[in-house]
């Protein structure tokens, strides 16, 4: 059990009794009056998408999920292949279960897929993953120590802001949790 104010974003909890994965929290004080957490939940049986407040002091329980380390083999309509890298028993996730680790993922990634009763219930992400360019504009000219971006969309689809002198084809660092660009890869 953890307390209310710990929760974070793509934490697994049991809520009312059934699994849900925390898509967005936010810590609320309203005034003189006693703080609260509204957090948006998403069912994972259902699916089904919903706002709660805890208060402050309410205690959650926390989701007992197994996790096995597992490689991405391939996205097959809305379904992604994993194999499991010591038994290769392959599994496959919904697009909706994975829900933003979509954008992040290219074949060859390893990543640990957490389980909930033998069921994979979504992803854990590696800090940082290794993306290629797939569009942007070209650089302005002699813009290299200007501090402005442009937006770049990458192989998975996901669309960042990039430095002026990234390019179509080169390789870029980005950050799972926020989504941003970190340095040029490679």
């Amino acid at each position: 059990m953890i307390q209310a104010t710990q929760l974070r974003a793509g934490m697994a909890i049991l809520h009312e009794g059934n699994l849900c994965r925390i898509l967005s929290v936010q810590h609320i004080t309203p005034g003189n009056w006693r703080g609260m957490v509204q957090a948006k939940l998403r069912n994972l049986k259902s699916g089904n998408s919903f706002e709660y407040r805890f208060r402050s002091e309410d205690r959650v329980e926390k989701a007992d999920l197994e996790e096995h380390e597992m490689e991405f083999l391939y996205a097959a309509g809305d379904d992604f292949h994993f194999m499991n890298t010591d038994s290769y028993e392959q599994v496959a996730i919904t697009r909706e279960d994975l829900g933003q680790a979509v954008d992040y993922l290219v074949p060859n990634t390893k990543v640990l897929v957490e389980f909930y009763e033998h069921r994979p219930v979504g992803v854990e992400l590696p800090v940082t993953v290794d993306l290629r360019v797939a569009e942007t504009q070209p650089g302005m000219k002699g813009a290299t120590a200007s501090n402005s971006g442009k937006p770049a969309v990458l192989e998975t689809g996901l669309q960042v802001m990039v430095p002026q002198f990234v390019n179509v084809g080169d390789v870029v660092r980005i950050d799972t949790a926020e989504g941003k660009y970190l340095e040029r890869a490679k």
